[in-house]
């Protein structure tokens, strides 16, 4: 009851007419900077804080907040109209999205999304509001073995994107985590595979490489087919039928509940939280050989999971000053930067802040669906546009995308150099998302397993020592284990099918 007073007192400061100009703003800014490649939250967030410091604390707070979970949405628009993730998080949205925008059905799948963003982050926000304390204290318990492990776990889903050859996604995905090495070493701080090239000694950036792989790639096989890369039909209502929000309900608590729980762990970003998943819809599907083809599905968890992601991580950086992610870290600045202390004892000392940004996440919650869902079907429109206009449209948001990142010229080679690389890898069948999968986790392994390394005076004993990591170890085994008996049992119930439809009459088939 005391929780539920604080909460109504936030919302009495959280609804006066400047905090709540600042969340709307902060929503639609977030929304429309999550549609841009390249310019995800972190960016944006760091982009705008000098702006916010002529704020008050809280409107600041507030509007950058917006802005953190508004991206988190956006990027799935261009994800899933234009096969262009916003964010590295709106990568696996693209999987489904986009062959669904293909096939006409471009509003079902924008309107999910949006509904699945406003359940995941409401559901979020009231895990926020209640079980701060509790899920902080369980965070705190994972040492750098647990992370080694959970890497582990999550690298194993690269088995679920290598498509028909499994040796050419674990290779794939290898190569994904040398590419990560590029740059300083983590603990020695030599210079690895830069070959005496200045830009490549700050390493890689995910984004102009995710833009080449995903989105170049895509223009450049559209142009050689000399096709229609966005279907020209019409889109359609962008309110999802009672068949798609059945298919997508149990998607969207599943992905829900893994996007909170990852988003409560340092380095779990919501790229991580977005892959598992889409795998685990994958494992529990009736049709998973569907995945990839347009299932709502695909679309439906992948979005939860990212916004629940998102707001999962202000637990451990209001309850505890741990940020997990860079535009948690850079959020964390802006605390810092007007005096407030983040950690145990906010809810506290800074009682009526707190309360009323939580409050503000609520509404913010609530404004994203209410601009959103009629916002859909204006960006539904670009599908429409013949693809001799859009390909040279696509391009420019690729080049901005990478340029506005570290404002150089070298990420926008890197992009059309990965988007090369993309297009053989396309017309090859070589699977894309095992290399974006293994540049995302290769340094947060990296960093933890030396770590662990080093606990242990170099003894592997230490991930089976440690209970949480020797669960996450048997729960990895388990999983692998599931995993191929879901494929052998859909196998044989696609047999069956065809045969039981051999038997039948000539009348009924």
């Amino acid at each position: 009851m005391e929780t539920l007073s604080y909460l109504i007192d936030g919302f009495a400061s959280a609804v006066s007419p400047m905090n709540l100009l600042m969340c709307a703003v902060g929503v639609l800014l977030g929304t429309a900077v999550g549609v841009l490649p390249g310019l995800g939250p972190s960016s944006a967030i760091a982009i705008l804080l000098p702006v916010t410091a002529t704020l008050e604390p809280m409107q600041s707070i507030i509007m950058l907040a917006g802005i953190y979970y508004g991206a988190q949405y956006g990027g799935s628009t261009t994800s899933i109209l234009l096969n262009i993730p916003g964010e590295a998080a709106s990568i696996v949205t693209c999987l489904d999205g986009y062959p669904m925008a293909k096939q006409g059905r471009g509003g079902p799948a924008l309107g999910i999304a949006a509904i699945g963003s406003f359940i995941a982050g409401t559901i979020g926000v009231l895990g926020l509001t209640f079980f701060a304390p509790i899920f902080a204290r369980s965070a705190l318990a994972f040492g750098p073995p647990e992370y080694t492990m959970l890497m582990v776990m999550s690298f194993s889903i690269v088995m679920s994107f290598a498509g028909n050859s499994l040796s050419k996604g674990i290779l794939i995905g290898f190569l994904g985590m040398l590419l990560a090495c590029v740059g300083p070493g983590w603990v020695s701080g030599y210079l690895r595979f830069c070959w005496n090239v200045d830009q490549l000694t700050g390493g890689l950036n995910l984004v102009p490489i995710v833009i080449g792989l995903m989105a170049i790639s895509e223009v450049l096989k559209g142009l050689e087919e000399q096709s229609v890369a966005i279907s020209t039909e019409q889109v359609g209502s962008v309110f999802p039928s009672k068949a798609d929000l059945k298919r997508s309900a149990g998607p969207i608590i599943r992905g829900t509940f893994i996007g909170f729980i990852l988003g409560l762990l340092p380095g779990c970003a919501p790229t991580v939280s977005t892959f598992l998943s889409y795998d685990l819809e994958k494992k529990v599907s009736k049709h998973p050989e569907k995945f990839g083809t347009g299932m709502i599905e695909g679309v439906a968890s992948p979005e939860s999971a990212n916004n629940a992601n998102g707001v999962a991580g202000f637990i451990p950086l209001f309850s505890f000053g741990i940020p997990t992610s860079a535009a948690m870290a850079i959020l964390l600045v802006g605390l810092t930067m007007f005096g407030i202390q983040p950690g145990p004892t906010l809810f506290t000392s800074g009682g009526e802040f707190v309360w009323t940004v939580i409050a503000s996440m609520f509404i913010g919650n609530l404004l994203l669906i209410i601009l959103n869902l009629p916002l859909v079907g204006i960006w539904a429109k670009i599908t429409k546009v013949p693809y001799g206009i859009l390909a040279p449209v696509i391009v420019s948001l690729c080049v901005i995308g990478s340029y506005t990142i570290r404002n150089s010229m070298f990420d926008v080679l890197i992009t059309f150099l990965f988007g090369y690389i993309g297009y053989v890898m396309r017309k090859h069948q070589w699977p894309i998302v095992p290399l974006i999968i293994g540049f995302i986790l290769g340094p947060i392994f990296e960093r933890n397993f030396i770590t662990s390394m080093s606990m242990s005076n170099e003894s592997f004993l230490i991930f089976i020592q440690r209970p949480i990591s020797a669960g996450i170890l048997v729960l990895t085994v388990v999983l692998l284990i599931l995993s191929h008996f879901l494929k052998k049992r859909t196998a044989s119930r696609v047999k069956a099918s065809v045969d039981s439809s051999m038997d039948l009459p000539d009348d009924v088939s």
